[in-house]
């Protein structure tokens, strides 16, 4: 469908544009939703920050387009679900104690 804005009133160009923002906010909740359906509460993940080092932590909260993890230093941190990997445990007879790694 193609869309002659040259037609357009300026009032139809900004109600166009307004709804067209809105639609691509939409699209991109919805992309965020659907990868933090990949994660569960309390579980482990890891991710990087830009500067900083790997980061472990649990996640404890969904947000709108993020999920909030607590480290290991009790460090809060808001991250987008895209950053985040998984860690599975590893068997406790082959690491002697509870230790994760990153999947």
């Amino acid at each position: 469908m193609a869309i002659d804005i040259d037609k357009l009133t300026e009032h139809e160009l900004v109600d166009l544009n307004n709804r067209i923002v809105a639609r691509l906010k939409f699209l991109q909740q919805m992309r965020a939703h659907a990868a933090m359906l990949e994660f569960s509460l309390g579980e482990r993940v890891s991710f990087q920050p830009d500067g900083h080092p790997v980061l472990f932590g649990v996640i404890t909260k969904y947000n709108r387009k993020s999920v909030t993890v607590i480290t290991e230093t009790m460090q809060h941190w808001t991250v987008a679900p895209t950053f985040l990997r998984k860690l599975k445990p590893v068997r406790e007879a082959d690491a002697g104690g509870g230790s994760m790694v990153s999947s």
